[in-house]
């Protein structure tokens, strides 16, 4: 897995499962600068609304969802 990659992760990490209608703002004065390039890079893929975050297209919330899954998946038993 790219850095890219991962950095795109933790954005969409960051939205919440249990609302996506609830979107982010990544600031520019304020936020990494490699989360504002991969929140720029979801948004080009057609994941994001808006380069600096927004809410989730449709596309992006099947992409939430299955990461969500995944980890659940590999967490540990409760």
């Amino acid at each position: 897995m790219q850095p890219q990659q991962i950095d795109q992760l933790e954005v969409l990490l960051q939205f919440d499962p249990e609302n996506y209608s609830q979107g982010i703002k990544i600031h520019q004065k304020t936020a990494d600068k490699r989360l504002l390039a991969a929140a720029e890079q979801l948004f080009n893929k057609g994941l994001l609304s808006q380069p600096d975050g927004g809410y989730l297209t449709d596309l992006g919330q099947q992409a939430c969802d299955h990461i969500h899954n995944a980890i659940q998946l590999l967490s540990p038993p409760d």
